[in-house]
């Protein structure tokens, strides 16, 4: 496809695709440790982010608190998450990744990673900033996800 040929559709495509790559890696890496995306996610991020509460959750995942508690009980039913009670506040919970999560999504980043440097890896470091820019630029035009 030559330069004039490039339409906004078509760049869309294109950017359609490498989201496809990137997700189906993080995918594959789900299916072979049996949870879904969101679960890994959550796994992820309470890993990074200890002692969240079920509020921050919901807004990360762009969820409701109702499907994060759903979310967390069948995590918890695995062994993969603990929800404890701060002291002297009894109806607030911190959910806690536990061993058993990390050593389940451990590497998962790094395979992550690793598809995002395949996907980059015809870019050079002039290139790579240009698109940086590039996308920055777009998606400060555009509204924010919102919780559903």
């Amino acid at each position: 496809m030559g330069a004039e040929e490039v339409t906004s559709a078509g760049s869309l495509d294109l950017m359609r695709w490498i989201v496809w790559a990137q997700r189906k890696v993080g995918e594959d890496g789900m299916r072979k440790r049996e949870l879904s995306h969101e679960q890994g996610f959550v796994l992820g991020y309470l890993v990074r982010n200890p002692g969240a509460i079920q509020r921050d959750i919901a807004e990360v995942t762009r969820t409701s608190p109702a499907s994060v508690s759903s979310l967390l009980r069948g995590l918890e039913r695995r062994g993969l998450v603990e929800r404890r009670t701060e002291p002297g506040n009894e109806r607030s919970k911190r959910v806690h990744a536990t061993p058993a999560a990390r050593q389940l999504i451990a590497g998962l980043e790094s395979e992550v990673k690793a598809v995002e440097e395949t996907i980059l890896a015809p870019l050079d470091e002039s290139e790579r900033k240009a698109l940086h820019t590039l996308l920055t630029k777009i998606t400060a035009e555009l509204p924010r996800p919102s919780r559903s």
